[in-house]
C-alpha cells in the first residue's frame, strides 16, 4: 500500500471546536469529578453494586431459547469462518493498494468495531472467534474434548498472556513500520494465530479465554452491556455497572485494562504536533521513538495506577472490611475500564464512522477486479455524523462519562474493601488518579 494508508489516519475534532477552551473544559472536569465524589460521599454510602451477578432481569423467553440454542451458536461459529476467510481472499490474494480492505477490516471493523458492538451484545468475539472454531472441530474430529488439552492451564497465569498479546497488537497498529500493508498485517496474524491455536491445542479451549487479545478485550468492554449471564447462567438484562462490577481480580487483569488506557494516550500523544517534531528531529528510526514512547506512556499510566491504588491502600488499612487492601489494584481494575472505554470512543470515533464505511465499500471487492458481491463498491462515506463541533462534544463528553463511572464505581468498591470510617478517605488518591487521568487526556486529545 502506498503512501501514508488513510485507515491509520485518526479524525478527531481539534481544540477550535470545542464549545469552551480548553483550559475552562479542563477545569470543569475536574470540578466535575470533585463535585461528583462529595456527592456519592454523602448519598452513597452502602455497597450497591451486584458484584456476585444474583441480580438482573431475565430476557423473554424465545429470546433465551434462541440464544442458547446449538444451531443458533453453529450458525454464529460459520459467519465467523466464512467472515475470516473472506477477509484472508483480500490479505492473501488481493492488490497490495489502499483499496484492499484488509487493513480496514483488521484496524477498524475488527479493533474498534468491536467495542460498542461489545457495549451492547457483551462478549461477542468468543462466539465468533474463527481461531476457536478452528480449534472445536479439530477437537470434534478427533473426538477429543476441546475443553481439555495435553496439560492443564497454570493457575497463575491468568490474562497475562493477553497482556502481552494486547501489546502486540497495539504495538502493530499505532508503531510497527508499513503497518497496512499486507505483509507486515500477514505476518503479524500468522503468529497469532499460531500462538492461539499452538497453546489451544496445549490447554484447551480455555486458553482463549486467557489469551486471545479480541476475545479479551471483547470480554471486557462487554461486562457495561445491559444484556449478560446471572451466576446460575440465565441470560438477563441487567444495569451495566452491575456487570462491571462483576469483574473479578485476576493475575494479568491490571496489565490488560492499562495497555488498553496507554496505548490510546500514546496514539493521542502521537498525533501531536510537539511529538511529530520530536520523532523527526531527534535521528532515531522512528521504530525505535514510537516504541519507546509507546512504553513509556503505559509504565506512566500504570505508575499512576499503583501509586494511588497504594496510598489508598495504606489510607484504608486498619482492617478492610470485605477484602485484603493488599490486592487493591485488583479489585479496583474494573473502574478503569469505563476510562479506557471512553477514550476509546472519543479517539477512533470518527474513525469507525468514515474508514468503517468506506472498509464495507472496499468489502464488495477484495481483489480489486471490479467486482460487486455485495452492492457496496460505489458506497461514498456519509460525513453527516462526524462534523468537527458534533465529534469535540462526543468526545468531551464520553471522556467525562468515562471518568464519572470510574468514579462511582471506585467508590462502591471502597464501600465493600474498607472500614465505613476509612472508606471514603482512603478514595482521596483514587480522586486524585481520576482527575490526573481526566486532565491528561483531554490535554492530549486536543494537542493538535
Amino acid at each position: 500500500m502506498t503512501g501514508a494508508p488513510a485507515v491509520l489516519a485518526h479524525g478527531v475534532g481539534g481544540r477550535q471546536d470545542l464549545p469552551i477552551t480548553l483550559p475552562q473544559l479542563v477545569v470543569a472536569a475536574a470540578l466535575t469529578l470533585v463535585v461528583t465524589f462529595l456527592a456519592l460521599g454523602l448519598l452513597w454510602r452502602e455497597p450497591r453494586l451486584d458484584r456476585d451477578a444474583t441480580g438482573g432481569r431475565p430476557v423473554p423467553e424465545p429470546l433465551a431459547r434462541l440464544v442458547d440454542a446449538p444451531a443458533f451458536r453453529w450458525a454464529l461459529r460459520g459467519l465467523g469462518l466464512l467472515a475470516a476467510g473472506w477477509f484472508c481472499l483480500g490479505l492473501l490474494a488481493g492488490p497490495d493498494t489502499p483499496d484492499n480492505p484488509t487493513a480496514g477490516v483488521l484496524y477498524v471493523l475488527l479493533w474498534v468495531g468491536l467495542v460498542p458492538v461489545s457495549l451492547l451484545l457483551g462478549p461477542v468475539w468468543r462466539a465468533v472467534n474463527p481461531l476457536r472454531t478452528v480449534h472445536l472441530l479439530a477437537a470434534l474430529a478427533r473426538r477429543r474434548d476441546p475443553e481439555r488439552g495435553l496439560r492443564e492451564l497454570p493457575a497463575g497465569l491468568g490474562l497475562w498472556p493477553a497482556a502481552v498479546a494486547l501489546f502486540g497488537f497495539v504495538w502493530l497498529e499505532l508503531v510497527a513500520p508499513d503497518r497496512a500493508t499486507l505483509p507486515v498485517i500477514t505476518a503479524w496474524l500468522a503468529g497469532y494465530a499460531v500462538l492461539m491455536l499452538a497453546g489451544a491445542a496445549l490447554f484447551g479451549a480455555g486458553w482463549f479465554d486467557r489469551a486471545d487479545p479480541f476475545e479479551v478485550y471483547s470480554a471486557l468492554v462487554g461486562h457495561l452491556a445491559p444484556v449478560g449471564r446471572a451466576a446460575d447462567g440465565v441470560l438477563v438484562w441487567r444495569n451495566p455497572l452491575d456487570g462491571i462490577a462483576g469483574l473479578r481480580p485476576r493475575p494479568g487483569l491490571v496489565a490488560v485494562v492499562i495497555v488498553l488506557l496507554g496505548s490510546t494516550m500514546f496514539d493521542s500523544l502521537s498525533n501531536a504536533p510537539a511529538w511529530l517534531r520530536f520523532s523527526q528531529e531527534n535521528g532515531l528510526p522512528p521504530v525505535v521513538t514510537g516504541s519507546a514512547g509507546l512504553i513509556l506512556v503505559i509504565t506512566a499510566v500504570a505508575a499512576a495506577y499503583l501509586v494511588a491504588t497504594g496510598a489508598a491502600t495504606r489510607i484504608g488499612r486498619g482492617g478492610p472490611a470485605g477484602a485484603d487492601a493488599r490486592g487493591l489494584p485488583g479489585e479496583l481494575a474494573h473502574s478503569i475500564v469505563p476510562i479506557a472505554v471512553g477514550y476509546l470512543v472519543a479517539h477512533y470515533y470518527s474513525l469507525l464512522i468514515l474508514e468503517g464505511q468506506r472498509t464495507v465499500a472496499l468489502l464488495s471487492d477484495p481483489l480489486d477486479t471490479g467486482a460487486n458481491w455485495f452492492g457496496t463498491a460505489g458506497w461514498e462515506p456519509h460525513t453527516g455524523l462526524v462534523t468537527p463541533s458534533g465529534v469535540a462534544t462526543l468526545q468531551i463528553t464520553v471522556i467525562i462519562l468515562g471518568h464519572l463511572l470510574g468514579t462511582l464505581l471506585a467508590h462502591d468498591r471502597a464501600l465493600y474493601l474498607f472500614p465505613r470510617a476509612r472508606a471514603v478517605a482512603g478514595q482521596l488518591p483514587l480522586l486524585a488518579l481520576m482527575v490526573a487521568y481526566t486532565v491528561a487526556g483531554l490535554l492530549l486529545l486536543y494537542a493538535g
